[in-house]
């Protein structure tokens, strides 16, 4: 095994290691991903992806897909210098061969969450419900923001709109009035300073 690596070109030897590499991790998150679920992340809660989907929304640079792109890059280089390609085609494939395998898990993964948030997260139950501003809502439902509500005895961060003319901002504490028909929350200021720093939602 030695004999036959010490044969190989620096660029050669380049890509077996990569491969090595990134296919222990990937069959390792493979296997994972099967027994414990979803673990995008370092904290590997599969709630957490759920939870935040509707805000977070189409991820496309994560750890998973990352080592999706490395164990594709280094095995379509592998076959392109085994079929006698020069550098450049085998970089240029072996590249192109990653990011499509790094946009099919991240619409994979986006997809199922979705399939598994809409059959378990009800917006409906978030009417009433007090939050906290967490980007910027336009006024008169100018432009969409981002909030944080407990929902079903969890925090989320979803989609806003404000019906109220003052632009909220980062921090102001909204309740929420209704859901469009598309997923998205109707919002109004609750009069309460905005600087006050107490949690209002971390404990519900």
């Amino acid at each position: 095994m030695g004999e036959w690596f010490s044969t190989l070109t620096f660029f050669e030897q380049s890509y077996w290691v990569i491969a090595g590499i990134s296919s222990i991790i990937f069959i390792f998150v493979l296997i994972s991903t099967f027994l414990i679920g979803d673990t995008d992340g370092v904290d590997g809660d599969v709630d957490a992806d759920i939870e935040s989907d509707t805000g977070i929304g189409f991820q496309f640079f994560t750890f998973k897909n990352l080592v999706a792109f490395f164990t594709i890059f280094s095995w379509a280089g592998i076959t392109c210098i085994e079929a006698g390609y020069g550098k450049t085609i085998t970089i240029l494939v072996s590249s192109v061969s990653g990011l499509m395998m790094m946009l099919f898990m991240a619409s994979l993964i986006h997809y199922i969450n979705k399939l598994v948030s809409s059959g378990t997260l009800k917006l409906e139950n978030a009417i009433g419900n007090v939050g906290e501003v967490y980007l910027t809502i336009g006024g008169n439902r100018s432009k969409i923001g981002k909030v944080h509500v407990n929902i079903q005895g969890a925090l989320r961060e979803l989609d806003a709109l404000a019906d109220s003319e003052e632009t909220l901002k980062t921090g102001t504490v909204i309740k929420v009035t209704e859901i469009t028909g598309t997923g998205i929350l109707i919002v109004q200021p609750i009069n309460k300073n905005k600087h006050d720093n107490k949690p209002l939602i971390a404990n519900h």
